[in-house]
């Protein structure tokens, strides 16, 4: 892990292990809620690989990140721009999954210059929470787990569909989300359910956008992926089938293979 200070806090990003290049297109992959940067591992790898600087990081309060997390989506987005003053990026391509694009779309409405490219994942323009789910998260925190971990797969993945051999998805969400520092998953939830400039953040985007989404994802449906490219200026939107919300994990293949068509070089 690399680690980087932003505003006085620690900042821990992972590279895959490569070396940073300065002479390299730099990519920076933003998680969801209640979740690090670990989610990435495999597509970040990769591009890591495949001639990109891949940076997973670990957003405010998440992982290995010092500071409270941040409670609204415009915050986050205003510290992207913070880290990559601090790391020197003048220009990145964005990827987000659900939070973490609501994020990446933000931050790419507030900063054109910076951005070059964006990838969102299950993600919408909007997305509203149950209130039943945001008052477990900050009262029962093993309930939201599981209620999150059981929306967040398709059928395929609830009884293992794991593409590992001997792997368990619905038991590796629970674990993940379980690791996440006390009141991240909640202040993460409430900062999704408060967020109403997705309309407005879609009709600034002037950078190549790809909107990618699991054909069988519950928690940001297909349909409303669609909404979601139909608001972006040229935004091709890839659906692929049998994927859940956490398509990363789902469909380990197919996502970086969808996303290369959007970030070849």
């Amino acid at each position: 892990m690399l680690t980087v200070s932003v505003a006085g806090q620690t900042v821990a990003l992972a590279s895959s292990g490569r070396r940073v290049e300065p002479g390299l297109p730099t990519l920076l992959w933003l998680h969801g809620a209640g979740m690090d940067h670990s989610v990435w591992a495999l597509p970040a790898r990769h591009f890591a690989h495949a001639g990109w600087n891949a940076l997973a990081i670990d957003l405010p309060g998440h992982g290995a990140s010092a500071g409270p997390p941040l409670g609204a989506i415009a915050d986050l987005a205003d510290w992207v721009g913070r880290l990559l003053e601090a790391l020197a990026i003048e220009r990145v391509s964005l990827i987000g999954h659900s939070m973490g694009a609501l994020v990446a779309l933000e931050a790419a409405a507030r900063q054109p210059v910076r951005v070059a490219a964006l990838a969102l994942l299950g993600t919408a323009l909007r997305m509203p929470v149950h209130p039943a789910l945001l008052a477990a998260a900050s009262t029962e925190r093993a309930r939201a787990e599981q209620l999150i971990a059981s929306w967040a797969l398709g059928p395929a993945g609830q009884p293992g569909g794991n593409p590992a051999p001997g792997g368990w998805l619905l038991g590796q969400t629970l674990q993940l989300l379980a690791r996440a520092p006390a009141g991240a998953l909640a202040a993460d939830l409430a900062a999704c359910a408060a967020y109403q400039d997705g309309p407005a953040a879609a009709a600034a985007i002037r950078c190549p956008t790809l909107v990618l989404a699991g054909a069988q994802d519950r928690m940001a449906p297909a349909r409303a992926a669609a909404e979601l490219a139909a608001a972006i200026a040229g935004a091709p939107r890839v659906t692929l089938p049998g994927g859940g919300h956490l398509v990363i994990a789902e469909q380990p293949g197919a996502t970086p293979h969808a996303l290369m068509w959007l970030l070849a070089p």
